[in-house]
């Protein structure tokens, strides 16, 4: 009966009472000095966020923990994530009272999940951020093969394998049954996030077989869950006996695809337009690009597919690297993967019970599906890339990167324990699967592959072994404008001519951010820097300009030169810079150094990631490596009746003889370059090397005084010194005759001539001459290149 008066009418319902129940939701706690009057101020930890705090803090400190005692037995980061989770969950500390007390309550488990849930819709959309779509249409016939079949022949065998269950395993149980599928579904498909944070964990990102998986990594992963989204959208209307519900959801799935690729496109366009070029994206777009990432997740959940594929689409839409793609990434990604995506993965690890297993029949089952699955998905790698042709060793190391499994997988078995299609004992065996598997591909990939094994040879490829009527072929790298205009002086005076031509190859090095997927761009194809943003590609343009010039002004046309880009994490440059000077045949390969000084000779600039390239070139390079150390002295013009002056300084050893081979090879010709040896001796003739390095030397010293008597330009003399104190008062004082000095990089540790200069070592990659003409209390202008005889198999 409704009550007169008022609108809406009241109903009354007999026996209606107005009482109502809250929960009372603990928030914040008061702390540890709060109301006494608080009937909660002794438990502290029944309050959520000191308990979420507590959560976190204990996950990520017995993550790193483990992390740092697991990573001398090669095991990846996700063992020791997942680790963590195990420990703390049932299976260990979870089953004890007090840990639930203080830290795994169950009315706070949401908390935990929900950011666990958030951290990973990030992942994915930031994953998504990283791909370059484009890459498709630039990937060679090799990886189309790999990935198409490795990805056509699981689905036909898991499909077939599907039908067939429930008669091949009579015994299991009918409310298992879709666990299987499920089972199947998620083991056919790849992940590319998965396989390029394993490529960089292995540091093979560059390599020739990191380039491969990337590119088949990318096919696999689109291809794949292209077909679970076809598949899955014909069972909903078979399963409903509803053959337009199919129809419905592919409509729906195209049209939710349509909405993201044609207004999230255009916007990030105008977003990268009102970007001033240089800049990052203003932090308003950032924060709105963030609430369409959450909007993009529940409108996929509501159509029907996974809350993941929303962000991950949006991910493609947004153009990966500089500005927009690379602020996201640099805004969101320390956050992201540091912490809420590895939480998602110990999250995981504290719902595994390995104790409370008691349908042991069925988890032989399960274990026997996953083998089969991984055997199935192993050989149909495998055995394309053998006919593919490429080496058996790099075929099966492809096959563990590809068939590696992550966080990804772990998302998928959370969902189906979430909608009740996994009980405990499933997730449990297949959460200890996905561990089982990272760390089998990363220990046996780290076996299998060792990338270095590419460079190292018995062939001399250095200056001082070449015919000095032959090809002089260098490879120079610059990361700034600065560098190739030292470069391109260094170049000047090495006197390329008819009988012995310069063949130059410049590679520039840009740093990848906002992508996954790093790029050699070679020139001479046509080819374009798309990745690096338009500032860098009006950058590699400019480079490009300064050494066009040394090539025009060359009148004989005896000096060419080729142009390339690498766009790559700056810790794997050294791959790219290897890898082209072997693939160039190149004898020397100069790097720039770390410290930029201004004309006035004060230091401006110290590049720490560059001194960590320049080491690594240095352990592996295919040939000679120089490093030029430029003080502006160089760049400036010299009057044409001045021969620019360049001296060597010797003191024995492979490497000052391929210093003096490079200043012999300028000094060719008389107008190029006047050159001045300085060798340093010891005043005790009973001190000097006797062993066969001091026979090499002396051969190599005798051709010079006999060079220096023929050419005016060539002069050679010797310096008597007792210590290293001698030798640094007297390189002092020749520095200012000198354009450039060239000074070998390694020396016996006993030579008299450096007695206690070692001990004041700042720069050890430079060696002990290199180390004091670089230090910061020089004021001469003088440029110096510090050399590096190339390693073979014969003298490491």
């Amino acid at each position: 009966m409704a009550e007169s008066g008022g609108w809406p009418p009241k109903l009354q319902v007999p026996g209606m009472t107005k009482d109502r129940c809250e929960a009372q939701i603990l928030l914040h706690s008061p702390g540890l000095w709060g109301d006494a009057s608080d009937t909660y101020q002794y438990f502290f930890f029944t309050y959520t966020l000191p308990r979420l705090l507590l959560q976190i803090s204990v996950i990520f400190a017995l993550t790193h923990s483990l992390y740092l005692l697991l990573k001398r037995f090669r095991l990846p980061r996700i063992v020791s994530e997942l680790l963590a989770g195990i420990i703390l969950g049932p299976t260990l500390l979870g089953k004890y009272r007090l840990t639930e007390i203080f830290m795994f309550r169950r009315e706070g488990e949401g908390y935990v999940d929900l950011l666990s849930k958030i951290g990973y819709i990030f992942f994915i959309f930031l994953s998504g951020v990283k791909m370059d779509p484009g890459m498709i249409s630039r990937t060679g016939s090799k990886a189309w093969t790999i990935g198409a079949v490795a990805v056509i022949v699981p689905y036909t065998a898991f499909l077939s394998f599907s039908e067939n269950i429930i008669q091949k395993y009579p015994q299991i149980h009918r409310y298992r049954w879709p666990a299987f599928g499920s089972i199947l579904g998620i083991q056919s498909i790849y992940a590319f996030p998965v396989i390029a944070f394993l490529l960089v964990d292995l540091k093979i990102m560059n390599s020739e077989l990191g380039r491969l998986a990337l590119a088949t990594g990318l096919i696999t992963d689109l291809l794949s869950n292209l077909i679970s989204t076809v598949i899955s959208n014909i069972k909903m209307g078979t399963m409903a006996a509803m053959p337009v519900l199919s129809v419905h959801a592919f409509i729906l799935t195209l049209a939710l695809v349509s909405l993201f690729v044609l207004t999230i496109r255009p916007l990030s366009s105008a977003i990268i337009k009102r970007t001033p070029e240089g800049k990052p994206v203003d932090t308003v777009y950032i924060i709105v690009i963030s609430f369409m990432v959450f909007c993009s997740s529940i409108l996929t959940d509501n159509a029907g597919l996974n809350f993941q594929y929303g962000p991950f689409i949006l991910g493609l839409a947004i153009p990966d690297g500089p500005p927009l793609g690379s602020t996201l990434v640099e805004k969101l990604d320390t956050i992201v993967s540091g912490l809420l995506a590895p939480l998602m993965v110990t999250y995981c690890g504290t719902k595994v019970n390995l104790v409370d297993m008691y349908d042991l029949q069925f988890i032989f089952y399960v274990w026997l599906t996953l083998l089969l699955c991984y055997a199935v998905k192993y050989l149909s790698i495998f055995s394309p890339a053998v006919a593919c042709k490429v080496p058996v060793k790099d075929a099966a190391s492809l096959a563990f990167i590809l068939s590696t499994q992550g966080v990804v997988q772990l998302s998928f078995y959370l969902n189906n324990i979430i909608n009740q299609t996994y009980d405990a004992e499933t997730f449990s065996t297949l959460t200890v699967g996905v561990m089982i598997t990272a760390a089998a591909s990363h220990i046996l990939v780290a076996s299998l592959y060792d990338y270095t094994r590419t460079y190292t040879g018995y062939q001399k490829r250095d200056i001082q072994h070449i015919s000095p009527n032959s090809e002089l072929r260098m490879l120079v790298c610059g990361h700034r404008l600065d560098d190739v205009v030292a470069v391109r002086k260094l170049l000047q005076l090495s006197s390329s001519s008819r009988e012995s031509p310069l063949s130059v190859y410049s590679l520039f090095l840009v740093e990848l951010v906002g992508r996954a997927t790093p790029l050699l761009i070679d020139h001479q194809l046509g080819q374009k820097n798309s990745g690096g943003g338009a500032s860098s590609s009006s950058r590699s343009q400019k480079m490009v300009d300064v050494l066009r010039w040394l090539e025009q002004q060359d009148v004989t046309g005896t000096t060419s030169v080729q142009f390339f880009t690498t766009i790559s994490l700056q810790k794997f440059m050294h791959h790219d810079i290897c890898s082209l000077a072997f693939d160039k045949l190149a004898a020397m390969i100069v790097l720039p150094f770390h410290r930029k000084w201004n004309q006035q000779g004060k230091l401006i600039q110290e590049n720490n990631s560059l001194r960590v390239m320049n080491n690594c070139v240095l352990d592996m390079a295919p040939c000679s490596v120089g490093i030029l150390i430029d003080r502006h002295k160089m760049m400036t013009s010299t009057p044409k009746s001045m021969t620019p002056s360049v001296a060597v300084i010797f003191l024995g050893g492979a490497d000052d003889r391929e210093a003096l081979a490079y200043g012999r090879r300028m000094s060719r010709s008389p107008a190029a370059v006047h050159l001045s040896v300085v060798r340093f001796v010891p005043w005790d003739p009973d001190a000097a090397d006797t062993q066969w390095d001091a026979v090499l030397d002396a051969e190599l010293l005798k051709e010079t005084r006999l060079v220096g008597q023929h050419q005016d330009n060539v002069v050679y003399r010797e310096e008597r010194v007792k210590d290293g104190a001698e030798t640094a008062l007297t390189i002092h004082d020749m520095e200012e005759a000198f354009e450039l000095i060239l000074v070998g990089r390694r020396h016996r540790d006993d030579l008299p001539q450096l007695l206690g200069l070692s001990e004041w070592n700042d720069i050890p990659e430079l060696g002990p001459i290199g180390d004091m003409l670089a230090a910061s209390e020089i004021t001469s202008p003088v440029s110096i290149l510090v050399v590096q005889q190339q390693y073979t198999n014969t003298n490491k």
